[in-house]
C-alpha cells in the first residue's frame, strides 16, 4: 500500500467542500466553469494514490478519529475493493460531468456547479464512511443537491419530478434510520466493521433486513419502487442523470453488499428467492417498456432497471460469479448509461429534442457522433469485447450455477435489451425522414471528444482486460461470502437447536455482544 503522506479519503470529501467556499466568491460564469474543471482534474490526482491499494488486505487508507465520543461516533472512513472501485468511479466522472454542462447550463452557473461539488463529497463519503451515523449523514446530504439539480435546471416538468425523488428516497432514508438505532441498541456500536463481527437472531435480522432493503430496493431502484427514476432522469440536466446513473444508483447496490449480506446474513438468504424473483422482473420489466418508448432519454433511463436488475440478482445468487457480475455491472453500467446520458445531452443542444423522430437519420450528418453512440449502445446491451458483456455474462453464469431456472428467466431480458438499443441506434443512424434542420447541425466539438473518448477507452479496454478489476475486487468478494456463509449457517443452527422450523417462527437467540455465536433465548 502506498503511503501518500496525507489523508486521502478526507481530502477526496473535503476538498470539494472547500472548492465550493472559493466558488462562492466568483463572480464570472466562465471564471467558475475553469475553477471547477480544474478542481475536478484536481480531485483525480488526488485520488491516484488508491492505486496502491493492496486487494489481499481489507479496509484500506482508514481514518478514524472521535466525533462525539459521548455517543460512541467516530469520523471513520477505510475503503475495500468493494468500495474503492466506486469511489474512483464518482471521482473520474466529475470533470466530464463539468465538461458537458459546459454550455446546456445557462442559467446561475455558479450554483449548478457548487451543487456537483457538494454531490461528489456526499457521494464519496457514502462509500468510504465505516461509521453507521456518518454514512447516514453522506447518505443524506446527496439528497439536496441533486433534488435542486432536477428541480432548478430540469426540464418543464421537473417540479414534479424533484418532488417524487426526493420523496421516495426520503422514505427509504426513513427507513434506514429506524435499522441505524436498532443496530446500535443491538450492537451497542455505530462502527460498521465492529457490527460485522457481532451475530444477531434472526427475528432481528427479520426486521432489520426489511427496513435495509426497502431502503436500498428504493435508491437501485428496484422494481416495482423505481417509479421516480424515470421522470427523474428525463427532466435532470444532462449532469444530473449521468451522476444519478453512474453513482446514486450504485449505492442501493453498494448497500446490499455492505450492509445486509455481512450484518443480516440468514434474513438475506431467507429472502433471497423474493428478491430473485424482483431482479428477474426489473430485468424483464425494463425491457419491455424501454422498448415501448420514443424518447431517447426515457429509454435509457427504463434500460438502467433492467441493467441494475441484473446487478441486484447477482448479489442474491450468492456465488463468486454472481457478485463478481454484480461489481462490474455497477462499474460498467456507470460507464457506458452515464455516457449514454452525455450524448443524449450532446444531441439535445443540436435538436432541442429528446424524441427519436426528430433525431434520426444522423449517420450521414453525424459520423464521429455516430460512432461513438455505436459503441456505447453496443456494450449496453452486452456486445462481446465490451464492458457490459463481462458483468452481465458473469451474472448470467452465476444464475446458471445457482439454478437453471432462474438462469433460463434471465435469458429474455439480455435478449430485450438487444432488441431495443438495436431499435434506437438503427433509426437514429438510417432511421427517416430525416430532420431537415440535421444538415446544418456540427459534428462532434473537440471539447466533446475529449469528455466522450475516455469513457470509450475504458469500455474497450475493460471489455477486453477485466482482469485488473477482477483483481482487486476478488479477495473482498471471497471475505464477503466466506463471512456471509459462516454467520447465515450459525444460525440456522442456532434455531435448529433449539427445534423450530425456518424460516417464519424464527427463532429467539441472544445477539452476542461479543461476537461469538449466540446463545438461544427462551421463547
Amino acid at each position: 500500500m502506498i503511503d501518500a503522506g496525507y489523508p486521502i479519503l478526507s481530502s477526496l470529501i473535503f476538498f470539494p467542500l472547500l472548492m465550493c467556499l472559493v466558488l462562492a466568491f466568483v463572480r464570472s460564469d466562465e471564471l467558475v466553469r475553469v475553477i471547477t474543471l480544474a478542481a475536478s482534474v484536481a480531485e483525480v490526482l488526488l485520488a491516484l494514490p488508491l492505486f496502491g491499494f493492496d486487494p489481499a488486505q481489507g479496509f484500506q487508507f482508514v481514518e478514524q478519529m472521535a466525533w462525539v465520543p459521548q455517543w460512541g461516533l467516530s469520523y471513520y472512513l477505510g475503503v475495500d475493493g468493494i468500495s474503492l472501485l466506486m469511489v474512483m468511479l464518482t471521482v473520474g466522472i466529475l470533470p466530464l460531468c463539468v465538461l458537458c454542462s459546459w454550455t446546456y447550463i445557462g442559467k446561475r452557473i455558479k450554483e449548478f456547479h457548487i451543487c456537483l461539488l457538494l454531490m461528489t463529497a456526499a457521494c464519496i463519503g457514502v462509500f468510504c464512511a465505516l461509521d453507521f451515523v456518518l454514512f447516514y449523514v453522506f447518505w443524506e446530504a446527496m439528497l439536496v443537491p441533486m433534488y435542486l439539480l432536477i428541480a432548478v435546471w430540469g426540464g418543464p416538468e421537473r417540479r414534479y419530478a424533484s418532488i417524487k425523488f426526493f420523496l421516495y428516497t426520503l422514505a427509504g432514508s426513513t427507513l434506514l434510520l429506524v435499522a441505524m438505532v436498532a443496530f446500535f441498541r443491538a450492537g451497542g456500536t455505530f462502527s460498521i466493521p465492529e457490527l460485522m463481527e457481532r451475530s444477531y437472531s434472526f427475528r432481528f435480522q427479520f426486521w432489520a433486513f426489511l427496513a435495509m432493503a426497502l431502503a436500498f430496493a428504493i435508491k437501485v431502484p428496484m422494481f416495482p419502487f423505481h417509479t421516480w427514476l424515470p421522470a427523474a432522469h428525463v427532466q435532470a440536466p444532462s449532469a444530473g442523470s449521468v451522476i444519478l446513473a453512474s453513482v446514486l444508483l450504485k449505492m442501493g447496490t453498494y448497500g446490499f453488499l455492505r450492509f445486509c449480506l455481512p450484518l443480516t446474513p440468514a434474513a438475506s438468504a431467507y429472502f433471497a428467492p423474493v428478491m430473485i424473483a424482483f431482479a428477474i422482473a426489473s430485468i424483464i420489466y425494463g425491457g419491455f417498456v424501454a422498448l415501448g418508448q420514443s424518447d431517447i432519454k426515457k429509454l435509457i433511463a427504463y434500460s438502467s432497471v433492467g441493467h441494475m436488475g441484473f446487478a441486484m440478482l447477482g448479489i442474491f445468487l450468492f456465488n463468486q460469479r454472481g457478485v463478481e457480475g454484480t461489481l462490474l455491472v455497477m462499474l460498467n453500467h456507470g460507464i457506458v448509461t452515464g455516457a449514454l446520458f452525455m450524448m443524449i445531452g450532446l444531441i439535445y443542444e443540436r435538436s432541442h429534442s429528446r424524441e427519436i423522430t426528430a433525431n434520426q437519420g444522423l449517420g450521414k450528418f453525424l459520423p464521429a457522433y455516430m460512432g461513438f453512440w455505436g459503441l456505447f449502445a453496443l456494450s449496453s446491451f452486452g456486445f462481446p469485447g465490451l464492458n457490459s458483456f463481462v458483468g452481465e455474462a458473469a451474472v448470467m453464469t452465476g444464475a446458471f450455477q445457482h439454478s437453471w431456472l432462474v438462469g433460463a428467466l434471465v435469458v429474455p431480458g439480455a435478449m430485450l435489451a438487444a432488441a431495443y438499443m438495436l431499435r434506437l441506434s438503427l433509426r437514429m443512424a438510417w432511421g427517416g425522414p430525416a430532420s431537415p434542420a440535421g444538415k446544418s447541425w456540427r459534428d462532434m466539438n473537440s471539447r466533446e471528444w475529449v469528455y466522450l473518448a475516455p469513457l470509450a477507452v475504458l469500455t474497450i479496454w475493460l471489455g477486453v482486460a477485466p482482469g485488473m478489476v477482477l483483481r482487486t475486487i476478488d479477495p473482498a468478494i471471497e471475505r464477503l461470502l466466506a463471512d456471509f456463509q459462516a454467520k447465515s449457517q450459525a444460525v440456522v443452527a442456532q434455531v435448529e437447536e433449539i427445534d423450530r422450523p425456518l424460516p417464519m417462527e424464527l427463532a429467539v437467540v441472544e445477539i452476542d455482544k461479543a461476537g461469538a455465536t449466540g446463545a438461544p433465548l427462551a421463547d
